[in-house]
């Protein structure tokens, strides 16, 4: 596939997940469930095939983050304990496969920058928790865990700039409007729709600052381009979409 070519295909991957995103929250606005469940599955993977379509050099772990917060996205919506559990699981993977591939990258390189951001995400994880805690139930331990490595997401992405920063921070956010549902709290108006928007908004900001990193970063040492290619590729990155 030709450099052009790649990057339509990623753009029109980008323009669709854009419309499937938009769907999606407008059938939560209108409570059309049927198009909810049928938009919400199709949604991470439109958003890993960018990723891979837009970036030859996109890391190994980021499109397996994205399916598997696909699998907990269909999970989720299966209206059972098990699903939940089976749901929770797919996404603490997930997790897992971002906080790796950030640290490989150097995230945490900045050691006093990251114990203070790793001090603030800590005191925040035990704020919520504490006051979680009684209302959980039998899921007080799953989702102590779980809450942990959404945490650390959001630690290790504020080292790679400000657009995984800012996504880590929402992925903890719309994740906690969940744990307050989970809990039985008073739900705020569009609680549904908040928690999906800033979701979606959280992976587009993981995946595209990942990308942006990657580009500012420079070229692989481990790429020899001919003479003459560097500029030219050089030239793509920067007319291709953030």
């Amino acid at each position: 596939m030709t450099i052009t070519r790649r990057l339509r295909t990623a753009r029109g991957l980008l323009a669709g997940f854009a419309a499937t995103s938009a769907a999606h929250l407008g059938a939560i606005a209108t409570g059309a469930t049927v198009l909810q469940h049928a938009t919400k599955p199709a949604l991470m993977p439109l958003l890993a095939a960018h990723t891979l379509a837009r970036s030859p050099r996109a890391p190994k772990l980021l499109a397996p983050a994205l399916v598997l917060s696909a699998g907990g996205d269909v999970a989720l919506q299966l209206d059972s304990d098990t699903a939940f559990l089976a749901g929770m699981g797919s996404f603490a993977a997930a997790h897992v496969c971002y906080v790796t591939m950030f640290v490989r990258q150097g995230a945490l390189d900045d050691r006093r920058r990251s114990l203070l951001v790793a001090a603030a995400y800590g005191a925040a994880w035990a704020t919520m928790i504490s006051q979680l805690w009684p209302d959980l139930g039998d899921l007080k331990a799953p989702v102590a865990v779980y809450s942990l490595l959404l945490a650390s997401t959001a630690v290790t992405s504020a080292g790679r700039g400000w657009r995984t920063g800012v996504g880590g921070a929402l992925f903890l956010l719309s994740d906690s409007l969940i744990a307050t549902r989970i809990a039985g709290w008073k739900q705020l108006p569009g609680h549904g729709l908040l928690i999906m928007s800033t979701y979606i908004a959280a992976q587009y900001l993981l995946a595209s600052g990942t990308l942006a990193a990657l580009e500012s970063d420079g070229p692989d040492p481990a790429e020899k381009p001919a003479d003459g290619y560097t500029a030219g590729r050089a030239a793509v990155r920067l007319s291709a979409p953030a």
